[in-house]
């Protein structure tokens, strides 16, 4: 039986979502907790893996076992598990569905503190030290819904199969010194996110124009954008499915 996840993470001690050879791992964490109470091996298969320091508002994975899960199973991992993550819910599944590659979107928000916060210094990148245009950062985000290839913001050197992606969504939004923003589509390239905030910060800043985007993106080159945004702003904070 198939089994699905939800679960929440902060990040900041964690060498990303995915297990790695030597590093610690959300992953590692969750099925080191399930297979000690479950007692047999478990392996998950996450919806996506998050960079190096960023965390998860609403991640799903799921795995398989031929136990029926007792319902006090989400109390029991969450007694188990670090402090820094959480299970909402274990619910089951068809046997056929994927965590990975039945999601429809995604969806990240990444924080900008335009005031010197001692509050946020974890959670947002400190720009207090700048001037931040966002109207013309918003100017920039809807260049974005012209593309499809993302090749520009992609991390060098990986396994993607294709580099294209379906934006829905990208807008900043700003409240008092705090600047959120927002984008989600169908999929997302590794360190995707954070080199399209880097980029759009330089436009921001002055350093880029609006439609320099535009070249950024044709030019499928990453050193043609700007440099990745600090990981410890990001959150992935929806996936979503056809339950």
């Amino acid at each position: 039986m198939r089994y699905f996840i939800e679960f929440s993470y902060n990040g900041t001690n964690y060498f990303g979502y995915q297990i790695q050879p030597k590093d610690i791992s959300v992953q590692e964490e969750l099925e080191k907790a399930l297979s000690t109470i479950l007692r047999e091996p478990i392996k998950t298969v996450g919806a996506g893996r998050t960079d190096t320091g960023v965390h998860a508002k609403k991640m799903f994975a799921h795995f398989e076992t031929e136990q029926i899960l007792p319902d006090h199973l989400t109390h029991q991992l969450n007694s188990f598990l670090p402090a820094d993550i959480s299970i909402k819910r274990i619910f089951k599944v068809k046997d056929d569905f994927h965590a990975r590659f039945d999601a429809t979107f995604r969806t990240y928000e990444y924080y900008i503190s335009l005031g010197k916060n001692p509050f946020t210094q974890n959670s947002a990148w400190q720009l207090w030290r700048r001037n931040i245009d966002v109207d013309k950062m918003n100017e920039a985000c809807k260049i974005l819904f012209e593309y499809e290839d993302f090749t520009s913001f992609a991390k060098l050197h990986t396994d993607n199969k294709t580099n294209l992606c379906k934006i829905y969504k990208a807008e900043w939004e700003q409240a008092g010194t705090e600047l959120k923003f927002t984008i989600s589509a169908n999929r997302f390239l590794r360190n995707m996110v954070r080199a399209i905030v880097g980029t759009i910060v330089e436009v921001g800043s002055g350093k880029m124009q609006p439609q320099d985007l535009r070249k950024v993106i044709e030019n499928k080159n990453r050193s043609s954008a700007g440099t990745s945004a600090p990981a410890h702003a990001l959150f992935l904070v929806d996936v979503g499915y056809d339950f």
